[in-house]
Parts: C-alpha cells; structure tokens; sequence
C-alpha cells in the first residue's frame, strides 16, 4: 500500500503510524524487532546526517533487507531534507517518501521549495512532507514560539499539493526541560481547516503519554521519533561497557538493540491506541 493511502486510513480510524529514525543496523533491527512482534506497520527514517555515515545506498538496502527479514510492513523516508537536490537523491535511491524541511524559511519561500519536491514525487508516485511552524531543532531554544495557522496550513497544503504536513503545536526536537504542553485546539483548528494532507507530530521524544494519544484522537497521524531510540541505546551500552571488559561487540550490542525494541514496543502500543 502506498503511504498517503495508509495515513489516510489511519487517520480515519484514529490511529496513529510510528516513525521511527534508524542510525546502524543495531537500532534498525531493534525498531523492526518491536514491530515484528506487535505486527504494526512502521516508517523507517533517515536524515542526511545517518545517509552521510552509512552512505546513501547502504542505508537504503539496509532499510529494505531489514523490512523483508522481519516481514514488516514498511515505508522509507527522508527525514528533515533540506535541500531539493538531496530530496532528488534520495527519490532515485527508491524512497517512498521525502521530506522537504522550509520550516525555517518565510512562508512564500517555504511553499516554492515545498512545490519544487512535490513536482519532481510525483513522477516517481512518492509521498511528500513539508514542515509549517516552528518547531526547535537540537540546540535551537524552545522558548521561541511559532505555532503552525490554520489559514496558513489551508494555504499552504492548497498551493503546494503536499501529501502530509508536519505542524508546530507545542513540541520541539530532543529532550524537553519541562514537560512539554500540546495545543490540542489548535490542533482541532488546523484539522478543521485543511482537508488534503495528513498531519504529522515531530518531537515527540518525552511527550507524555496522554498528550500523544490526545493528538491522535484529534488529527495527528505519522508521529516520530528519534531522540529516545538513541539515547536508550547508548546509555545502555554505556551501562554495559563500565561493568565488563567484553571486546566483542556481537556479544555486547544485542542488550542495547533490545532495550531500543521494548521502548519502541510501548510507543507502537500508544500510537496504535492499544
């Protein structure tokens, strides 16, 4: 099934889709082991960061082997493109799915690069992403505040022809100082307003539980997550490493691909409404 398809239905039944960033083949097989056992279907992600360190069609084919070995139903997607040649780099390596990230450009700007993507998609019947409002980056300050608007997000889905939108409504990337409070009636708002794309939640790394669910009751569809796949890792390793002098890291690596596949378990049983 084609990604816009399943958002759409899943937006419907009010249930949530997990993506979920992947950095090694620990991380990814940790992801697809949770998966595997719940039989949820789940997006896998890359950022430029993670093409650049395993390569771009290493990541790829990592991706595709692992769906196939865990039999999982599943879709590839760059997270946070930024630039319209990496999006084009990315269609051709078979993505089914591209995320152009104009969230930090003005509003005209953002919607030409956004149309840009959707044009070149299209030819290859892949799913796009665009990101309106401000929500902080790792070491930008949460403090700023530029919630996603609800005429802004009709016309921007309208002239763009975006398949899914993610939208600021209070949360941010990487851990929160405080805990985090979404704006569930701007969110009700913006649903309301826009009619031809599915939304998106970015950050939701340390947003509590019936805040999530909260937002899936009301609109939100694809929600990601990032921050928390690799903090749990390391600080596993991290733990395991100060207790033993193991060398070989195929006896020490499973402990932390498994912690990452009991935190994933939990967040598919919230985005799935279990």
């Amino acid at each position: 099934m084609k990604l816009k398809e399943k958002l759409s239905s899943l937006t419907d039944k009010k249930i949530g889709l997990l993506a979920t960033n992947y950095y090694n083949l620990e991380t990814l097989h940790g992801v697809l082991g949770a998966a595997q056992h719940s039989g949820d279907p789940i997006i896998l992600q890359l950022t430029q960061s993670s093409i650049d360190y395993m390569g771009l069609d290493s990541a790829v084919a990592l991706g595709r082997e692992g769906l196939k070995q865990f039999g999982v139903e599943g879709w590839i997607h760059l997270d946070h493109g930024s630039s319209v040649e990496l999006a084009q780099r990315c269609l051709d390596a078979g993505f089914d799915s591209v995320m152009i990230d104009g969230s930090e450009l003005p509003f005209g700007e953002n919607m030409k690069l956004t149309q840009e993507v959707v044009k070149r998609a299209a030819s290859y019947g892949a799913h796009v992403e665009a990101e309106l409002g401000f929500v902080a980056k790792l070491g930008q300050s949460h403090a700023h505040s530029g919630f996603t608007q609800p005429h802004e997000a009709r016309q921007f889905v309208e002239e763009t022809g975006v398949d899914a939108l993610a939208i600021s409504i209070g949360t941010a990337h990487g851990f929160y100082k405080e805990e985090p409070k979404l704006q569930i009636d701007l969110l009700q708002a913006i649903v309301a307003e826009v009619q031809d794309a599915t939304f998106v939640l970015h950050g939701s790394s340390g947003v509590p539980e019936s805040q999530l669910r909260a937002a899936i009751q009301n609109g939100i569809c694809k929600v990601n997550l990032a921050t928390e796949i690799k903090n749990i890792f390391m600080k596993t390793l991290q733990d395991i490493l100060t207790q033993n002098e193991e060398i070989d890291l195929r006896k020490v690596f499973p402990k932390a691909t498994n912690a990452v596949t009991e935190l994933v378990k939990g967040k598919l049983d919230i985005v799935n409404n279990r």
